[in-house]
């Protein structure tokens, strides 16, 4: 989950607003002080956290909540407006030719950012080409290499070469037919002249579109002074945070944004390609407040499901719907779960989900289930056709060799014919139901999710108060 600890402080201060139904002096103070701790501990700088808390402090005590509102709910508006006030607009990137070049210091994670960005606009319908233009870090190249092919998409390196500008100018001509080029380029334990003066070069070689700059969650208040003096050196048009999966405080790298005047492009939530989000401040706090994120689950699912099927074209969903649900199916479920990404970030999207109910679960809890989903698959490695069309004929035989022949104890093949029987019974529930339940279903999901009732359900791109 994106920055938890702070998103978990900030849910834990407002929940001591439940039950009220007004506000008075000592209760928004008590509030502030809160607020301010959580961000304290999140690394944000000490003159940005008072000036947020004077503003909350001020609206909460001056501003007339709108008539039925909650105490809590009026807090949670604030502070959620005030916080995507903060972070500012997303860096503009058009889905169009271009060219984009990735600066930073060793260790940001560029030659992972160009391969994931690659790999997001490859998903947007273009044709990206990663350039890897470092000469300096031993392996560079072959990750980048490696990564590229992870992510299906063109590369040019030329470990023979130890001259940038000449990679880069060479990457360029042979990539002329990619519609986005993503340079990566050498970095350095400080910026120094030596690295000003390589960019610089492969700057006026390439002529990019955007000069991204790279920086790691981790480096908290630092940041800020790395992201100012990049700007003034190359020039910065967005800033991508990588790392926020981590226990990073984070905070510090975001707010450092707002202090140079940035603004923010991607965050990278994981380790492989498909861990990057383009950034929608109003998305990214709703998720923080516990208030999910609607639209960023959506174009999941929707990937999710577009993958699954094109690789097995055979698959027929409305048979399922229509009752024949057998253990193939909830295999390619499964499948397509996980390519959706850590349970943990796709259940910090549904409303509710990210808020209270997930911080009451133990911290292994979403790591449980997913090595629960890969032991089921295992099993069902070992089944026979039949019985995976069929599961009703593994009787006890059928279900000692399963277990033998996949290692895992019989429990867990009980375990694994149980949960196919509860999916089987959840999918009845759809069967018959017309376009009008389905969508007075997802109203009531919605409305019944996050903080506040129907606000929590709103997240996704635009104010869920307005």
């Amino acid at each position: 989950m994106v920055l938890d600890n702070l998103g978990s402080s900030l849910r834990s201060a407002l929940n001591d607003l439940r039950g009220k139904s007004r506000l008075d002096r000592e209760d928004v103070e008590d509030i502030v002080k809160e607020i301010q701790r959580s961000l304290i501990q999140a690394d944000v700088d000490i003159a940005l956290v008072q000036e947020l808390s004077d503003s909350i402090e001020t609206r909460a005590l001056e501003e007339e909540p709108p008539a039925g509102t909650s105490a809590r709910d009026w807090v949670l508006r604030i502070v959620y407006e005030e916080l995507v006030d903060l972070l500012g607009e997303s860096t503009e990137i058009p889905l169009e030719g271009q060219t984009i070049l990735l600066a930073g210091l060793y260790g940001s994670g560029k030659t992972t950012t160009a391969a994931k960005m690659a790999w997001w606009f490859s998903k947007k319908g273009l044709r990206p080409a990663v350039i890897q233009t470092d000469t300096d870090r031993p392996g560079a190249y072959d990750q980048a290499k490696q990564m590229a092919e992870n992510a299906e998409v063109e590369f040019y390196g030329d470990p023979d070469t130890d001259d940038p500008v000449a990679i880069a100018e060479a990457g360029l001509a042979e990539t002329a037919d990619a519609d986005v080029r993503i340079v990566d380029t050498a970095g350095r334990d400080g910026l120094n002249e030596e690295l000003i003066a390589q960019i610089a070069r492969i700057d006026a070689t390439a002529t990019p579109d955007r000069n991204l700059l790279v920086l790691d969650a981790a480096m908290g208040q630092s940041a800020k002074q790395q992201a100012q003096e990049f700007e003034d050196s190359i020039g910065v048009d967005g800033v991508v945070i990588t790392k926020l999966d981590g226990t990073a405080k984070g905070g510090g790298a975001l707010a450092a944004v707002d202090q140079t005047d940035s603004t923010i492009a991607f965050l990278g939530t994981g380790e492989t390609v498909k861990d990057i989000e383009r950034f929608e401040p109003s998305s990214f706090v709703s998720r923080l407040l516990g208030m999910g994120d609607l639209k960023q689950l959506a174009e999941r699912v929707e990937r999710a499901m577009e993958e699954t099927q094109d690789e097995e074209e055979d698959w027929d969903p409305e048979e399922m719907l229509e009752g024949n649900f057998t253990l193939k199916d909830m295999q390619r479920q499964m499948d397509a779960m996980n390519r959706m990404g850590p349970l943990g970030q796709v259940m910090d999207m549904i409303p509710g989900m990210g808020g209270g109910l997930m911080d009451q679960l133990p911290d292994n809890a979403m790591d449980m289930t997913q090595e629960r989903m890969q032991n089921y698959d295992i099993i069902m490695d070992s089944m026979t056709e039949a019985e995976l069309e069929n599961p009703r004929v593994v009787g006890a035989s059928r279900l000692k060799r399963i277990a033998r022949g996949s290692g895992k104890p019989e429990e867990q093949v009980r375990e694994l014919l149980e949960q196919h029987r509860m999916m089987g019974r959840a999918i009845k529930q759809f069967q018959g139901m017309g376009e009008g339940d389905m969508e007075r279903m997802m109203q009531q999901m919605q409305q019944g999710g996050g903080p506040g009732g129907g606000m929590g359900g709103m997240g996704g791109g635009d104010n869920p108060f307005s």
